[in-house]
């Protein structure tokens, strides 16, 4: 099973969850969802969702360095700032992977792994948000 989260990087707010069956690409399980975003809306996003530029705009995606071709200085840093803004969205998959619904291997009914999810979402939603 596979779960995708989409966080509000200023609130740290939970704003949908996607999940998926099986061993599927970050890329695709973001196709299937058929989620809208605004246009004007940065999507800062992992390696994992190589393509996506071609679909939205305002994507940010971190340079991939190749065997022949290292990664400039400038790279580099660019790669640094957008980590340190996409390790916010890390830690809120920290706060999700404390309850053992979630951290340990899935063994309920599948019709029922996205009801869990969003319950959890709701769960961190409600703690973190309202302190």
């Amino acid at each position: 099973m596979k779960t995708q989260l989409i966080v509000d990087t200023q609130t740290l707010e939970i704003l949908s969850v996607h999940t998926g069956k099986g061993s599927q690409h970050d890329f695709k399980l973001f196709k299937n969802s058929k989620i809208a975003i605004s246009k004007d809306t940065k999507k800062r996003v992992d390696l994992g969702y190589k393509g996506i530029e071609k679909m939205h705009k305002n994507v940010i995606i971190p340079h991939k360095k190749s065997k022949n071709s290292p990664l400039t200085d400038e790279q580099k840093a660019e790669n640094s700032e957008s980590a340190k803004v996409r390790i916010v969205i890390e830690h809120v998959n920290r706060r999700c992977k404390i309850f053992r619904l979630v951290k340990d291997t899935y063994r309920g009914k599948h019709r029922n792994y996205n009801k869990n999810w969003n319950c959890v979402a709701g769960l961190v939603n409600m703690r973190y948000l309202a302190a």
